[in-house]
């Protein structure tokens, strides 16, 4: 199950507005071995596509060379769908590289509902889990 802030989800859906009609990306670390997201960090989209998402070499390695320095990991690896429901595509599956994230995909196909949903995907496998969205206190 992923357990996440209402900020968080909140930042994933305004991020994947604005960033419509191209697919929008990016990831929530945590601190390693938590699996707590904490700190939103949107990435571009190097591929500026409405199918397809690529996070930038040059910014991506600046992005996980900073997680390590604070002995943080990708707790959420995030995209959205332009015109699809919020589940991985062929793409996405064979691309999911990181077994212990999460992986969060929103769909902006409708512009008054953005839903969002996370998934395991390991060694090709996706497993759909609750999304538990919890208030700050």
């Amino acid at each position: 199950m992923l357990r996440i802030s209402r900020d968080l989800v909140d930042k994933i859906i305004a991020h994947a507005r604005a960033d419509h009609p191209d697919e929008a990306c990016g990831i929530i670390a945590g601190p390693a071995g938590s699996d707590r997201p904490e700190r939103f960090i949107p990435m571009r989209n190097a591929a500026r596509s409405p199918t397809f998402y690529e996070f930038d070499s040059t910014e991506q390695i600046k992005v996980w060379n900073e997680m390590w320095d604070r002995d943080e990991e990708p707790v959420v690896i995030y995209h959205s769908h332009t015109a699809t429901e919020a589940y991985p595509s062929r793409t996405d599956i064979a691309l999911a590289a990181w077994p212990e994230s999460h992986y969060v995909l929103v769909s902006t196909a409708d512009p008054d509902h953005t839903p969002l949903r996370s998934y395991r995907i390991v060694d090709g496998v996706v497993t759909e889990e609750e999304v538990e969205i919890v208030e700050e206190a």
